[in-house]
This record gives C-alpha cells, sequence and structure tokens, in this order.
C-alpha cells in the first residue's frame, strides 16, 4: 500500500469521522470535483463533507540512506460553516499525531492547522492540516 491508502484506511475506520465526512476520505487526485471525485457530491451537485489527501517533495533525513520526511497536507470541504470539519480535523489530529501508520513510517507529526479558508472554486468552507511522515522509502 501506498503512502496516501494507509492513512487513509487508517482515518476510515473511525466510525466518528466518517460520521462527519460523508462526502468520503480522497487521494490520489488532483482535486476534488464533481467530475474526478463525485462521491464528495450530493444529488444536487453540492459538497458533502469529505476530505482529501495530498503527499508534498520528500526530503532526505537521517539515518538510513531510504530514510525521507514526505510532507502530507489534508484539506476537509463542507458546503456553509466549520461546524463539521473543525471537529473532523480534531479527530484526525487524535489519530495521525505522533502515530506509526504502516509498515515504512517510523512517526508522523503535526505540522500545522489552517482553518476558515475558502475554496473559491468550489464555493466552500475549507480548512487544512499539515503532516509529515518520518519513513523509511
Amino acid at each position: 500500500m501506498t503512502l496516501s491508502e494507509e492513512v487513509q484506511s487508517a482515518l476510515e475506520a473511525n466510525y466518528d469521522l466518517m460520521d462527519i465526512l460523508t462526502g468520503g476520505i480522497h487521494i490520489e487526485v488532483e482535486e476534488i470535483s464533481r467530475q474526478n471525485t463525485s462521491a464528495a457530491f450530493d444529488a444536487n451537485g453540492e459538497i458533502l463533507p469529505c476530505a482529501l489527501i495530498k503527499l508534498g517533495v520528500e526530503t532526505k533525513t537521517g539515518p538510513h540512506a531510504r530514510s525521507v520526511r514526505t510532507p502530507m497536507r489534508i484539506y476537509f470541504y463542507q458546503r456553509q460553516g466549520y461546524d463539521l470539519i473543525h471537529p473532523a480535523m480534531d479527530i484526525v489530529f487524535d489519530i495521525l499525531n505522533d502515530q506509526q501508520i504502516g509498515e515504512r513510517v517510523w512517526n508522523i507529526e503535526f505540522t500545522s492547522d489552517i482553518k476558515g479558508q475558502r475554496d473559491q472554486a468550489l464555493d466552500c468552507a475549507l480548512g487544512s492540516q499539515i503532516y509529515t511522515a518520518i519513513r523509511n522509502r
């Protein structure tokens, strides 16, 4: 499994989180859209509370030859307000921070929260978190 798949599986195993993120947790797409992530939208084409996991540029770290730091940004969406995505962000923090998820991950570290954003293209509320996975490639 890829790192994205391992993190997605860990998050999807949490029933409280999935009760909030009714539009699912998405990976391996560039963005949330009606074409690429149809499950993230209701029958009227309105976005459901959902998340998108995107990996960033890996950098070398020690002590082993294949040790890397992999940044991971998780975007949280909902149609209006932040009453669902802020609690979802708290749950994700509890699941991921200072954890070892997957065979090759030594630790996942929380880096930052960005709350109260807006996605202009989808015209919806947005929050995001950044984590760094220290792992063996």
